[in-house]
């Protein structure tokens, strides 16, 4: 148990201590030397640890996006569905600015298509929060297209503004990326500007995690249609 103990307590220097070196001079700044004498460790100890510096790499990210995502998780959805979702983009956008070196390395893993535990709980998020605007009725797309959208913006919008001068940075082209994807994928709550069919199969397909009296194969079939209608 102490032996444990130990390690986890090395471990969790070694991580504090690279994401230090990357916010300092970005992941090149992060050897393993300098990670371990940062750390008060030997270097065969984050060899053991990580395997190798794209293992310590990988970890340290992961450990900045669980420290984020945990305190995104924890905060009370906001009444409105779509105000939530905004709310969440803005979170999004400011953690990147906010650890360039950390957005650098999630970025490089991006070609890969491995997602870390932590990013996949950042998906789920999003996913659950995109899931309250079909419920409300108030999805133009299907889900699955409002994330891809969501996601991938985001991303875009993060990499142009770091690669703008902070001290010229056009911080307007998120709130402005980010409304012009909000009104291609959701609707106004008012009667008349609710999204329709489309709306209205969103909204079923989002609560059937809830109905209980289907059978595997009607869940199926219900699952279907309704996505076909808010593709058609």
């Amino acid at each position: 148990m102490a032996a444990e103990s130990g390690r986890d307590e090395a471990r969790e220097r070694i991580l504090r201590a690279t994401l230090a070196l990357i916010a300092a001079g970005g992941a090149d700044a992060a050897t393993t030397r300098a990670v371990a004498e940062a750390a008060g460790v030997q270097a065969p100890t984050i060899y053991r640890l990580f395997g190798d510096k794209r293992g310590l790499l990988d970890a340290a990210a992961a450990y900045a996006v669980d420290a984020y995502v945990t305190g995104k998780g924890a905060r009370k959805p906001v009444a409105d569905p779509v105000d939530d979702l905004r709310q969440g983009w803005d979170r999004h956008v400011a953690f990147g600015l906010a650890n360039p070196g950390v957005f650098a390395v999630m970025r490089a893993d991006a070609p890969s298509g491995a997602m870390s535990a932590s990013l996949e709980a950042g998906e789920r998020l999003l996913r659950d929060k995109v899931r309250r605007v079909a419920r409300a009725g108030r999805l133009k797309v299907t889900e699955e297209r409002a994330v891809t959208l969501m996601r991938a913006t985001g991303i875009g919008i993060i990499e142009a503004l770091l690669a703008q001068p902070a001290a010229v940075r056009d911080l307007e082209l998120s709130a402005l990326a980010r409304e012009a994807v909000l009104a291609v994928i959701t609707a106004q709550p008012t009667r008349s500007a609710r999204a329709g069919a489309v709306g209205a199969a969103n909204a079923l397909r989002a609560s059937l995690d809830d109905v209980t009296a289907l059978s595997t194969g009607e869940r199926a079939l219900m699952n279907e249609l309704p996505e076909r209608i808010a593709r058609g």
